[in-house]
């Protein structure tokens, strides 16, 4: 049985994301798959990164989620994309709960560090209102390469999968259903 974490990660607790979020669950489950969830919104957290603090200086919330990545064999992340990237409500909790020590560690005689989350895998599912051709060929994916790269793979996560569902703002709920049945097929595959 896989163990599954998905963290929704977009600032309205009742959104799109909250569905796709919902729709992964419920083909995961069927899977047989063990699931908890985040709900970054929910948490109670100061999201101002404020350089490399030690884990006795995370909040209670911030702890427990840890607790749960250190949990899943596998992690997944909803959120929308704004102005490229994540929101800033997910980029805090990125920075404070993937912290030095958790997520990775600098060594001391030496340029590199060691990946503190490696034997994870991940899957990113981002909206957007964006069509994501258009995100890939003229924007080149920022905050894809960001979450994917900078953060997950620095950290030892891989491979960490990633599912563009967009044009969001142009779609009707056809559309939408179509979008949640796909990440639920993804749900049920653990992937």
């Amino acid at each position: 049985m896989k163990k599954i974490l998905i963290v929704q990660g977009h600032p309205r607790r009742e959104s799109y994301c909250s569905a796709l979020a919902a729709a992964y669950k419920k083909g995961a489950t069927e899977s047989s798959a063990e699931v908890r969830e985040i709900v970054v919104t929910d948490l109670k957290f100061n999201p101002v990164f404020g350089g490399d603090r030690q884990k006795s200086d995370l909040e209670p919330d911030l702890l427990k989620a840890q607790e749960l990545v250190r949990w899943a064999e596998h992690l997944v992340f909803v959120y929308p994309n704004w102005w490229g990237t994540m929101p800033a409500l997910m980029k805090g909790f990125m920075d404070r709960a993937f912290n030095s020590g958790f997520a990775f560690k600098y060594r001391s005689d030496s340029p590199w560090w060691d990946r503190l989350l490696q034997g994870k895998s991940a899957r990113l599912i981002v909206t957007m209102d964006t069509p994501p051709w258009y995100y890939l060929l003229f924007l080149h994916q920022p905050g894809h390469h960001a979450m994917k790269n900078a953060i997950l793979e620095f950290c030892g996560v891989k491979p960490v999968r990633v599912t563009s569902i967009g044009n969001v703002r142009a779609s009707d709920l056809s559309q939408r259903q179509k979008w949640l049945k796909q990440v639920e097929q993804i749900g049920k595959k653990n992937l």
